[in-house]
């Protein structure tokens, strides 16, 4: 047996990395112990043939608060509840909005209060909230959620909202794909037949060729997609970027990539509303973003996730409150086949996760 050679001075990781649970924060085991050795971490001692033993045995949590910790579903779930509530406000003034503002510039808006916030983060902990191991992957994922808000905000301009926050539903369907086919994650038979009577779902809402709903529904598709491969990019960077570096990147890139066209489609409100509206929108969705991080900080990724889909109640509730629309049948009948596929996916995922004899 070969004697354990103890760490090198000023070797950072101490402890083999651990891969992180997709859905935390971000911020994986690997993250938590990269840093240096500290007295008192190592202690050394020999074995009945004279080797050397290195034990690595933290007296304390290297990052506060950071220890076992119970996780409060009740706290998760009303967080995320209050998120979802938020962003359907969000969207229903945005819907208000494009009937005399361009997308880009209410999408522009719902960005501002997000990369106020970052500035503000990186005024407090300086540009190292920046350092990433793959900026290129950082860059595409704020592309992909800038271009994904906008056609959204393009579908809902001609589509109810409740019809389009159904569609979008499709969106972890299209995770489980992508995540089968492009991380080569294992997926059972279960969940091919629930993503498969998912997209009949979808189908059934939108009933192509019969001219039910708006052609622009396919805008509602579209950011869907892009939503997925965000959500995929998402899963990759997790295990070395924290939670602060991918936000801080998401408002950058995309308050970026917006302002470029954002001189040749502005107008500067006319009325008191239009400017109370795109206030709102900037202030709630700031607020939504930082309410579901504090869900998945507090709970489970598991236990909050089926509370997205309180954005249908919120979209038909506030549609017909505030334009007098409602959902038919054919459409309800297909949402709640979305909903329960999707539910049911989730469940198969946690329990594809959970750890043998657990």
């Amino acid at each position: 047996m070969q004697p354990v050679r103890p760490p090198q001075p000023g070797n950072s990781r101490v402890v083999r990395e651990m891969p992180g649970r997709v859905g935390d924060l971000g911020l994986s085991s690997a993250q938590v112990f990269r840093r240096r050795p500290r007295r008192g971490f190592l202690s050394r001692s020999r074995d009945g043939e004279g080797n050397t033993i290195i034990s690595v045995t933290p007296a304390s949590p290297l990052i506060p608060g950071s220890g076992p910790r119970r996780s409060e579903s009740g706290p998760g779930i009303a967080y995320m509840a209050a998120g979802m509530f938020l962003f359907s406000a969000v969207d229903t003034q945005a819907k208000f909005l494009t009937e005399t503002l361009h997308p880009i510039q209410i999408v522009w808006t719902r960005q501002l209060g997000l990369l106020i916030g970052v500035v503000v983060l990186l005024a407090l902990r300086g540009v190292a909230v920046l350092r990433t191991r793959h900026p290129g992957l950082q860059i595409v994922r704020g592309g992909l959620a800038a271009s994904s808000a906008t056609l959204f905000i393009v579908a809902v301009s001609f589509v109810p909202l409740a019809d389009a926050v159904a569609v979008s539903f499709v969106a972890p369907f299209i995770v489980t794909v992508f995540g089968a086919l492009v991380l080569r994650e294992p997926v059972g038979l279960r969940r091919w037949a629930a993503v498969t009577i998912g997209f009949i779902g979808t189908l059934i809402v939108i009933r192509p060729g019969l001219g039910v709903i708006h052609p622009a529904v396919a805008l509602v598709l579209l950011a869907a997609t892009l939503f997925a491969l965000r959500q995929i990019l998402s899963r990759v960077l997790s295990g070395t970027d924290r939670t602060a570096t991918t936000v801080a990147y998401t408002a950058l890139v995309g308050s970026l990539m917006l302002t470029v066209p954002l001189p040749f489609v502005w107008r500067w409100p006319t009325t008191t509303l239009e400017v109370a509206l795109l206030a709102g929108i900037a202030v709630l969705a700031a607020l939504a973003e930082l309410l579901v991080i504090k869900a998945l900080e507090v709970a489970q990724a598991v236990v909050v996730a089926p509370v997205h889909y309180t954005l249908l109640i919120w979209g038909t509730m506030y549609g017909y409150l505030v334009f007098s629309q409602l959902p038919d049948l054919w459409t309800w009948a297909g949402a709640l086949i979305i909903v329960a596929t999707g539910l049911y996916t989730l469940h198969r995922e946690r329990v594809a996760r959970r750890p043998a004899g657990g």
